[in-house]
C-alpha cells in the first residue's frame, strides 16, 4: 500500500514538472522579439555665410524678415543687432533671437528657416583653378565629382583635367586624391568618386 502511494506521488510530480516545463516553453515562444534600436537621427544643418534666412516672429510681422548671413557670419534684424548665425543650427539661432527679443517682447516665439543653403566653410566643396566657373559649393549628401563638375560648368579652355586632384583631410591629416576629369567628362564612370565636406578640387593649367 505504501509502495503504491509512493509510485503515485512520483507520477504526479513528474506530470506536474512536465506541465510546468511546457508552460515555460510556451511562454518563451510567445514573447515578442525585442524592438530594433532606433536609427540615429541626421545632424541638424548648420548655417553658413551666404545662407538666406527667413526669420518669423509669431504675432510680430514687423520683426519677421528675410535676410542673408553676412561674410562675417553675423546677421542683424529688427531689435536684434549683430547676432552670430554661422555655425549654429536654425533652432539654436531661433533660441538666441528669442533671448534678445525677450527684452522688448513678452515670450517671443521665433522660427528660423534656411531658404538658400551655402553651409559652413568646413562643409563646402571648393573648386579652384581651370574650371569654367570656379566657386564654392554647398555639400549635399551623396554628392559626386561629376555633380561638382556639372555645377562649375566643366573644364576651362586651358585645363589639364587628368592632372587634377582633390585635397582632403582624413582623420585630421591632409591627403591628396588624383582624379581624371577628362576621362570622367568623356563618360568614364569609373573616374567618378564621392565627395566629402571640405574637399578642395584643384584643376591645374595645361603645360605648353
Amino acid at each position: 500500500m505504501v509502495r503504491q502511494f509512493f509510485w503515485r506521488a512520483l507520477l504526479l510530480i513528474g506530470i506536474g514538472a512536465g506541465l510546468f516545463a511546457c508552460s515555460v516553453s510556451a511562454g518563451n515562444a510567445e514573447e515578442p522579439p525585442a524592438p530594433p534600436p532606433p536609427a540615429n537621427a541626421a545632424p541638424e544643418y548648420r548655417i553658413g555665410p551666404g545662407d538666406q534666412l527667413e526669420i518669423f516672429v509669431f504675432n510680430q510681422p514687423d520683426l519677421s524678415v528675410k535676410i542673408p548671413v553676412r561674410p562675417d557670419g553675423l546677421i542683424s534684424s529688427p531689435l536684434v543687432e549683430n547676432i552670430q548665425a554661422a555655425g549654429r543650427t536654425p533652432s539654436e539661432l531661433a533660441r538666441g533671437i528669442e533671448q534678445t527679443l525677450s527684452q522688448y517682447v513678452r515670450t517671443p516665439t521665433v522660427n528660423v528657416i534656411v531658404t538658400n543653403f551655402v553651409g559652413t566653410y568646413e562643409a563646402q566643396i571648393r573648386v579652384v583653378g581651370q574650371a569654367t566657373n570656379p566657386q564654392s559649393l554647398p555639400y549635399r549628401a551623396g554628392m559626386t565629382l561629376l555633380d561638382v563638375m556639372i555645377a562649375v560648368g566643366g573644364l576651362g579652355k586651358f585645363a589639364a583635367g587628368n592632372r587634377a586632384k582633390i585635397a582632403r583631410k582624413v582623420d585630421g591629416e591632409p591627403t591628396e586624391i588624383k582624379v581624371k576629369l577628362n576621362r570622367l567628362l568623356d563618360g568614364d564612370v569609373k573616374a567618378n568618386i564621392e565627395m566629402r565636406p571640405g574637399d578642395v578640387l584643384i584643376i591645374p593649367e595645361s603645360r605648353f
